[in-house]
């Protein structure tokens, strides 16, 4: 919503309020838990990335108070707090913690066990040990939010993940959990056995109005902040068909919002992209089959395009790292012209990797694939954080070096605007006002 002058008089003259009782506690000696409440921290002389994510403003200084940003300036107009933990940042550019919207923390890659043997023969109890490793990965690859697009057969175990994180019980990124997914009968996998056996399935199967809706009320129950349903897909591997009809959709989005939460569509067909987006979906997730008319169409109703391109790029090289064949991957030059005619069309892109399918901790990929298909690094950045927490409805909190914001920083080496790939050098990780990654001895 639109903050009006009084609006953000009252915020800043509440963040001094918090400010000056912090440093006064840690001047005085206040209570130990008082001080450990009010922790704070004072970075300094770096090149920080300003709130419209235009230009990196030199030998800049950041107060954190709280887990949130209290003063951010100038080193010479900040005032550097009595208490503080001082974290010399010179040579370093800041960004705020890069957000991936289409993450599978319960997925490990295809090159060492095959999706149908991840859901048929690994248990939710190694998945999920194996997805606690994953998180703390991410983390440390400056990542420090993830949308979590479905468990893939591990039932409610991304539930169970980002408590774990929140509680501070192992490290992570902050997750937003979409749980088990939705899907309809005979449209997704494990697939192609002997019809006799009822295999279990990497979302959860319901059909029908009704159906569709008492699987998103399950959902929501078991503590989803997403719905993901599935717009189109292969049937018994064939070519990809719709799998909802449109007031099958539209039951599931109606059902979604009437509980507060917004809905993601995996759609890579037309017909799949535009129901979906007639439904009210928030976000297309991959959408390489969409017209120019459908790009149309999300550009007015403010639909996100989530392209989801290393996936694209890790699965038709199959796996041979990064080095390509020649020529390009005919699915590779599908999502490059999306991306061109998505830009053309005004449509909303923001980062989404699929990660899971790759590597975790590769995330940055993404950011580098957005600028080869002709975005700017300015755009592939904002897309990684102020559309990002757009999307997550977390634009007052996350996405921004910004006083009264969350106090989410990656530290890199170079500076990313001029080259896109120095999001991978990663020095120093803050989430929530707490160092969890430092490499600054490091060479």
């Amino acid at each position: 919503a639109m903050k009006t002058p009084i609006s953000r008089i009252h915020r800043n003259l509440a963040w001094n309020c918090i400010f000056w009782a912090a440093a006064s506690v840690a001047a005085t000696g206040g209570n130990a838990h008082a001080a450990e409440k009010e922790e704070m921290i004072y970075l300094t002389h770096a090149a920080v990335l300003d709130a419209s994510g235009e230009n990196f403003s030199p030998d800049s200084c950041i107060v954190v108070v709280g887990g949130r940003i209290a003063q951010v300036g100038a080193c010479s107009s900040v005032l550097a707090p009595t208490g503080a933990t001082t974290v010399d940042l010179t040579g370093l550019h800041v960004l705020p913690g890069l957000i991936d919207l289409h993450s599978h923390l319960l997925l490990h890659p295809y090159n060492e066990a095959k999706w149908d043997d991840q859901v048929l023969r690994e248990s939710i109890e190694i998945r999920t040990i194996r997805a606690t490793v994953a998180a703390r990965k991410t983390l440390e690859a400056g990542f420090t939010t993830l949308r979590d697009l479905g468990t893939e057969g591990a039932g409610f175990a991304d539930v169970a993940l980002r408590d774990a994180i929140a509680s501070n019980l192992i490290p992570g990124p902050r997750v937003f959990a979409s749980t088990r997914a939705i899907v309809a009968t005979g449209c997704y996998g494990p697939s192609g056995f002997d019809p006799r056996w009822d295999m279990p399935k990497g979302a959860q199967v319901a059909d029908g109005v009704d159906g569709v809706r008492r699987a998103v009320r399950e959902q929501v129950a078991a503590g989803a902040d997403w719905i993901k349903f599935y717009a189109d897909y292969r049937r018994n591997g064939s070519e990809t068909t719709v799998t909802f009809s449109q007031a099958e959709m539209d039951a599931i989005v109606d059902e979604a919002h009437s509980a507060g939460l917004p809905v993601a569509a995996h759609a890579t067909i037309e017909d799949g992209i535009r129901r979906a987006v007639l439904a009210g979906v928030q976000t297309i997730e991959h959408g390489y089959g969409a017209s120019d008319e459908v790009l149309k169409m999300m550009h007015d109703r403010g639909v996100f395009l989530c392209p989801t391109l290393t996936a694209i790029e890790m699965t038709s090289t199959k796996f041979a790292g990064w080095k390509r064949r020649t020529p390009e991957p005919e699915a590779l030059s599908r999502a490059r012209d999306l991306i061109q005619r998505a830009l053309r069309a005004g449509v909303t892109i923001t980062n989404g990797s699929d990660v899971g399918v790759f590597a975790h901790g590769d995330n940055a990929r993404e950011l580098e694939l957005m600028v080869e298909f002709g975005m700017t690094p300015r755009e592939a950045i904002r897309a990684a954080t102020t559309i990002a927490a757009k999307v997550l409805r977390k634009d007052n909190e996350l996405g921004r070096i910004e006083r009264g914001y969350l106090a989410d920083f990656v530290a890199v080496r170079g500076d990313p605007l001029e080259n896109i790939s120095h999001t991978r050098d990663v020095v120093l990780v803050i989430k929530d006002g707490k160092v969890v990654v430092d490499h600054r001895s490091k060479p």
